[in-house]
């Protein structure tokens, strides 16, 4: 079986990211080069000559074009040769391959598939999750030495946050005070836990001003691994509008089998004075980089040639991320049926 979806949508960036200057990028196990052309609009090709195989993204940018550093052939944004500099003459297979990207709830997608296939309408809906005019916005980088999979089995089965985050986000017993649940759409899931007169959680207690709320983690996921969580809670008995959230992306991006692009961001509606800000801040940082990633990345290690053949134990509790795994296979499964 293939090693990863190609007709779909992946997170490659976050905006600031990618400016004129040529940013290299491992993703599906290959080079890719991400820049913008001059009207500002992100382009994603790949970061290799036809002729040597040097990265293009060591080489001169050019208003509209890119020169090779190695033999000084130049390319276009649409991956075409514009110019050799041993003849007159463009050479035969002088292109680079370019991926639809489209900029998107402040986030850069990409799609390396069949191009042909690149419809805007499914990339999944991070509006909730973008920057909010008055509020607080925080992104974040995190690399993973392990297969996407694993990072999307964390996310799926927010019950570790009672054991894991006791540094950070620990629930102190509110999850298991709570109730979860697993609801399939097509390719979606959404996997939430509700938890009513529970202890309000870090961050929105600075905001509602109170110790216990009925409190919700809604986690929607779209194959391959984008995830928007909604972090929520309210006064006891009331309805969630009377109440504050945080919106969150968890994009999980392959750079290959065994490593991971983790794009994650946390926004409020509410302003926040800049300490307070700062700090949440760091404690948001601090439970995905010292926390999970340290975890993810051993269980990963400890994992022999299949997830499966190794029998996993299930607690119940993780059928969003065993969910999404066979999801994965029947999608791939079905790509690959077209593509033979």
């Amino acid at each position: 079986m293939q090693d990863f979806l190609l007709n779909t949508w992946y997170m490659v960036a976050w905006p600031h990211e990618i400016s004129t200057n040529l940013l290299s990028r491992k993703l599906l196990g290959k080079a890719v080069l991400l820049t913008r052309d001059g009207d500002g609009k992100p382009v994603v090709m790949r970061d290799r000559c036809p002729h040597r195989f040097a990265r293009l993204s060591m080489g001169e940018r050019k208003a509209e074009s890119i020169v090779c550093k190695y033999h000084g052939l130049e390319f276009n944004f649409l991956g075409q040769c514009v110019n050799n500099p041993y003849s007159d003459r463009i050479p035969s297979g002088a292109t680079v391959a370019r991926h639809p990207a489209v900029e998107k709830d402040g986030i850069v997608w990409a799609w390396f598939g069949d191009p042909e296939q690149a419809d805007e309408n499914l990339i999944p809906d991070f509006s909730a999750a973008d920057a909010p005019p008055g509020g607080s916005y925080i992104t974040g980088y995190t690399p993973l030495k392990a297969n996407y999979e694993y990072g999307t089995d964390n996310l799926l089965d927010l019950s570790h946050i009672e054991f894991l985050h006791t540094g950070t986000f620990a629930g102190n017993g509110v999850i298991f005070g709570g109730e979860h649940s697993v609801k399939q759409d097509g390719d979606r899931l959404m996997s939430n836990w509700w938890m009513p007169n529970a202890r309000c959680p870090a961050g929105l207690d600075q905001i509602l001003q109170l110790e216990t709320v009925d409190h919700w983690l809604d986690m929607r996921w779209n194959a391959p691994a984008n995830m928007h969580l909604q972090i929520g809670a309210t006064p006891p008995g009331q309805p969630r509008e009377q109440g504050a959230t945080f919106e969150q992306v968890h994009c999980l991006t392959p750079a290959d089998v065994d490593e991971t692009h983790y794009f994650w961001s946390t926004n409020s509606q509410y302003p926040q004075p800049e300490e307070y800000a700062e700090t949440f801040r760091e404690l948001v940082r601090a439970a995905f980089e010292i926390e999970d990633k340290p975890m993810i990345e051993a269980a990963y290690e400890n994992i022999g040639d299949d997830f499966w053949s190794e029998k996993p134990v299930s607690l119940g509790i993780d059928a969003g991320g065993a969910r999404a795994r066979r999801i994965i296979e029947v999608m791939k499964r079905k790509e690959a049926e077209v593509v033979s």
